[in-house]
C-alpha cells in the first residue's frame, strides 16, 4: 500500500483522462493515474484526428457544443503547432442528395419547404458554412470560399459531375502524440502516470477510496473515472441517477490507402444515406478515408474493421472518386469505441458527442466522478470542468492550460516552416522526409533526439525506415513506450513503411533499455 494519500486518482489514459492528470498536476494536487494499457491505446489513438467544431451537428442544433469546439481547436492549434496543422477541406456538391430526414433542421424545413424534404440544398450548406466560421470567430485559419471544381487541382481526382464545391478550414492533429505529450507534461508538474497497470478494483473507506491495481495500492480523496467506453462498467454500482440505458457504443472504422490524389487538401463526402466521410491525406504517402458508426452491444478490447465496413467506405468514396477505391487497395485499418448518448433519433450520426458527468457521492465524502462521451477537441475544456465538480472536495486553484504549450510546441505557428529549415540545415545529413516526420513529432524537441549527431551512423541501429535508436530511446525515455506497436503505432507511424519483422527487433532493443 501507498502510504501517501493521493488527492485524485485518474482510471483511463486516453485523452480525457491524461487531459485532467495534467491539468490537476499544474494546480498542485497531487496526482496518479493508472492505464492497463498503452497510453491512447484505444479509442484516443483511432479518431479522425481532427480538431473541429463538428460541422454536422449544426443540423441539430447543437450551436453550443460546435462553438465549443471551434473555440478549443484556436486554442489547441496555438498551444501544439507541431503535432496540429490547418487544413482545408473540399466539399463537393450534389443535389441529388437527401438529408437525415429526422434532424431539426430537415423536419422544419420540411414543413415550410415541402419540396425540399430529402434534400440538402446548396443555400443551406452555405449557411450552415457561414455560421461554422462566425461560430469559430477564428484569427488563424481561413473562411470558407466556393471552388470550380472543372477547373481546379482539387477537382482532378473527383467525377466529371461535380462541377461545384465549398472550401473551408478545420485542423488536423495526431491524436496519440497528443495524450503522450500531455502525459510527459503532467509527469514534469508531479504527476505519477502508470500505464500497464490495471485498476483490479476500489472501495470507499470513509473519507478516502482505496484503489487496489496490478502494481500496488492506493489512497485518494477523489476518485474518477475516464476509462472511456469502459466508464459505464466502471460505474455501475456506484450511480444511482445517470441514465445508463441511454448510452450507446458505437464503433468508428477507418482505412488507410495509398495516397489518392497529389495535393494536400482533405474531402468531406455527403453519402445518400444522410452520412459523411472524410478522405484526408495522411503521412505523406497514404490517404485515410472513414469514418463508419456501428451500433455494438458490448466493449471489444481490440475492436477490428468488417469486411462490411471496408465495402461501405469504399462505395462511399468511389461514388465521388473517378478512380474506384477497392477493398484490396486497404493497406491498413484501425477502429475505435466511444461511448455516445442516445437523443431522439433513429440515426447513429444523431448521437450526441457532448461529454456529461455523473458525480457520486455518500454523505458529502468520497466522491467518484464518472465522464461519459466526449470527443478529442473538447479534451481540454471537459477537464477544467471535471475538476470544477470536485472543487467541494478539494481546492483547485486557477485554470491554466488555455495559454500553456505542450512539450516541443512553445513557438509561434507561423514560424512553422523557418524551423524546419533551420532543423534541415543542423542536421544536412537528414533526408527531408525525415525531418519534416521529426519536426511533426517532436517540435522543438527534435533537436533534443539529434543531439551532436554529425552523420546517419550516429543516432544509433536503424530499425526501419527512419526510426533509429535514439529516437526510440527518448521515447522510452520520457513518452512511456513500453513495446514496439507503442512506437510504431501510436509515437509515430512509422509502422506503414517497416516490415513486420522490424517489430520484434525494435521490442528486444525496447526491453534491454527497460532492463
Amino acid at each position: 500500500m501507498n502510504k501517501k494519500v493521493l488527492d485524485i486518482f485518474v482510471i483511463g489514459g486516453g485523452v480525457n483522462g491524461v487531459a485532467i492528470a495534467r491539468d490537476a498536476a499544474g494546480r498542485g494536487l497531487n496526482v496518479a493515474l493508472a492505464e492497463k494499457g498503452d497510453l491512447a491505446s484505444k479509442t484516443s489513438s483511432n479518431s479522425t484526428k481532427l480538431f473541429h467544431g463538428g460541422l454536422r451537428y449544426l443540423e441539430y442544433l447543437n450551436f453550443s457544443l460546435v462553438k465549443e469546439g471551434l473555440k478549443e481547436r484556436e486554442i489547441l492549434l496555438k498551444n501544439i503547432p507541431h503535432i496540429a496543422f490547418p487544413m482545408r477541406f473540399i466539399m463537393p456538391l450534389d443535389q441529388n442528395l437527401r438529408i437525415n430526414s429526422r434532424t431539426p433542421v430537415s423536419r422544419f424545413l420540411s414543413i415550410i419547404m415541402p419540396w425540399l424534404r430529402g434534400r440538402r440544398p446548396n443555400w443551406l450548406i452555405r449557411l450552415g458554412l457561414f455560421l461554422y466560421d462566425k461560430l469559430g470567430r477564428t484569427s488563424i485559419l481561413q473562411s470558407t470560399t466556393t471552388v470550380d471544381l472543372n477547373r481546379s487541382t482539387e477537382g482532378r481526382p473527383l467525377k466529371k459531375w461535380f462541377s461545384k464545391g465549398y472550401e473551408y478550414s478545420d485542423v488536423w492533429v495526431d491524436d496519440s502524440r497528443l495524450v503522450s505529450l500531455m502525459a510527459r507534461d503532467a509527469t514534469e508538474k508531479g504527476a505519477l502516470i502508470m500505464t500497464q497497470n490495471e485498476v483490479i478494483g476500489f472501495e470507499r473507506a470513509k473519507d478516502l477510496w482505496l484503489i487496489k491495481t496490478s502494481k500496488g495500492s492506493f489512497k485518494a480523496r477523489v476518485l474518477i473515472n475516464a476509462s472511456g467506453p469502459w466508464s459505464f462498467q466502471l460505474a455501475k454500482g456506484f450511480s444511482e441517477k445517470f441514465e445508463f440505458g441511454k448510452l450507446r457504443l458505437v464503433k468508428g472504422s477507418h482505412i488507410v490507402v495509398k495516397k489518392l490524389y497529389e495535393h494536400e487538401k482533405a474531402y468531406f463526402f455527403m453519402g445518400r444515406d444522410g452520412r459523411i466521410m472524410f478522405s484526408i491525406p495522411f503521412y505523406k504517402d497514404y490517404t485515410v478515408l472513414g469514418t463508419t458508426e456501428v451500433i455494438i452491444d458490448e466493449v471489444n478490447e481490440n475492436p477490428k474493421c468488417s469486411d462490411d465496413e471496408i465495402e461501405y467506405i469504399c462505395k462511399f468514396v468511389t461514388d465521388y472518386f473517378a478512380k474506384p477505391v477497392l477493398p484490396s487497395d486497404v493497406v491498413w485499418s484501425y477502429s475505435g469505441i466511444r461511448p455516445l448518448f442516445e437523443n431522439e433519433s433513429e440515426s447513429n450520426t444523431a448521437l450526441s458527442r457532448d461529454y456529461f458527468f455523473d458525480l457520486n457521492e455518500e454523505k458529502g465524502s468520497g466522491p467518484l466522478l464518472n465522464i461519459f462521451g466526449g470527443k478529442l477537441t473538447t479534451h481540454r475544456k471537459l477537464a477544467e470542468k471535471a475538476l470544477q465538480k470536485i472543487s467541494n472536495y478539494l481546492d483547485i486553484g486557477n485554470d491554466w492550460t488555455e495559454k500553456a504549450n505542450l512539450p516541443g510546441g512553445d513557438f509561434n505557428l507561423s514560424e512553422r516552416s523557418e524551423l524546419i529549415d533551420k532543423l534541415s540545415s543542423a542536421y544536412p545529413f537528414l533526408e527531408k522526409e525525415t525531418v519534416n516526420r521529426l519536426f511533426n513529432n517532436y517540435g522543438l524537441d527534435a533537436w533534443n533526439i539529434l543531439g551532436k549527431a554529425k552523420s546517419i551512423s550516429d543516432l544509433g541501429e536503424c530499425f526501419g525506415s527512419d526510426l533509429f535508436s535514439s529516437e526510440v530511446k527518448f521515447l522510452v525515455k520520457y513518452e512511456y513506450a513500453r513495446s514496439a506497436d507503442d512506437i510504431l503505432w501510436r509515437r509515430t507511424k512509422v509502422g506503414l513503411k517497416v516490415a513486420k519483422t522490424a517489430s520484434k527487433k525494435l521490442n528486444l532493443y525496447i526491453q534491454q533499455l527497460l532492463s
